[in-house]
């Protein structure tokens, strides 16, 4: 029997718990693949963040206004609305009338204006109110004082058409059916005082059809 050193023993120890050889080589050349990995992924999350904190922490104020198409100028309505948030009333005008440049001048074109803690402001623009697009197909300053009794004139189809594709135009508008629209435009001339012209033909033939039927109740005999 062999006698073993207390050096062999401790030898033959660390050989039982050696653990097993790793490919370094083909371990490390993923190192780097992963690490940029890594790296674009905490980019992303920070870019994340920080557009969370401007969107959520940044905005001061909505503000909405109505000024008219390529010809607004510096006055106090703007600058009642902007003036209390630290807005460059200039910059404003100047932005909305370079946007809006392309548009029939002085059309009246609301705005939805957002206002930022650092002083910076966007603004969105949107159509036309209908009642004025109403107005303006028909030629006249204003609708009636008494809808449901005055008329103040009519609407053909086609007309309903041309200004529902002018409030398509609206973002929030723009996934509704047409139908509805024109819909909602009829409602908006109605509450103006303005018929469909398909109403009021309506209304002649059936007025026609009572007046036929009063004479034939007046003992009238056909001949």
């Amino acid at each position: 029997m062999i006698a073993l050193s207390r050096v062999d023993c401790l030898l033959l120890s660390f050989a039982r718990v050696r653990p097993p050889v790793t490919d370094f080589a083909s371990a490390s050349s993923d190192l780097p693949q992963h690490s940029a990995l890594r790296r674009r992924a905490a980019c992303t999350r920070a870019l994340r963040r920080r557009t969370a904190r401007k969107t959520m922490a940044g905005v001061k104020a909505v503000i909405r206004l109505r000024c008219p198409a390529g010809v607004a100028k510096p006055g106090p309505a703007i600058g009642q609305a902007l003036g209390p948030h630290g807005l460059n009333m200039m910059d404003f005008v100047k932005e909305f009338n370079a946007a809006t440049q392309k548009m029939e001048p002085n059309s009246p074109i609301p705005v939805v204006l957002t206002a930022y803690a650092n002083r910076t402001f966007s603004f969105v623009t949107k159509t036309p109110p209908t009642s004025y697009l109403v107005r303006k197909a028909l030629g006249i300053d204003k609708g009636a004082q008494n809808p449901g009794d005055e008329v103040v004139g009519t609407l053909n189809m086609e007309q309903v058409a041309a200004i529902a594709e002018v409030k398509k135009g609206d973002a929030h508008l723009a996934n509704i059916p047409f139908d509805a629209l024109c819909d909602s435009v009829i409602g908006t001339a109605r509450s103006m005082g303005v018929l469909l012209a398909d109403d009021v033909d309506d209304a002649s033939s059936s007025s026609s059809s009572s007046s036929s039927s009063d004479d034939d109740d007046d003992g009238e005999p056909g001949r």
